[in-house]
């Protein structure tokens, strides 16, 4: 399958949570690394969402922040991956910053002034956050 999501996580699903409106879906990768996304409750049944189906995520990067000296407990959102900067490509407005973690990488479009305040540079330490909303599951 080919989409313009920057991030394309494939994996399995490891737990559904189901509510009346919405259920909140864990994938784990083959890495083992954990994305959890927000899906309407119809579209985990109709997609058959439940442990142990193979499944993929994807997230937009420019739904990506990018934050340094951060935990996961000091921010909302339920995806919060710590890694290493690996690659920076500046643009005329924006730059592609990826961030590896886990054997992931996760690539986010943050602004040049965003880059330059952060202190990003390959090798630093950065996390990827996205909120599980931004999250968009499918299976094949």
């Amino acid at each position: 399958m080919q989409t313009s999501a920057r991030n394309h996580f494939a994996g399995e699903i490891i737990d559904v949570e189901h509510g009346a409106v919405n259920d909140e879906v864990t994938l784990r990768t083959q890495n083992g690394l954990e994305i959890v996304a927000i899906v309407t409750h119809g579209s985990a049944t109709s997609l058959g969402l439940a442990a142990g189906k193979k499944a993929f995520a994807l997230v937009k990067a420019s739904s990506v922040i990018v934050m340094v000296d951060v935990t996961a407990n000091q921010v909302s959102a339920r995806n919060c991956i710590a890694g290493t900067v690996s690659s920076i490509t500046k643009g005329a407005v924006n730059a592609e910053v990826t961030i590896s973690a886990n054997g992931a990488q996760i690539t986010a479009i943050i602004t040049h002034e965003s880059v330059e305040r952060l202190g990003l540079t390959d090798g630093h330490a950065a996390t990827a956050i996205f909120k599980a909303s931004s999250v968009i599951i499918g299976v094949e």
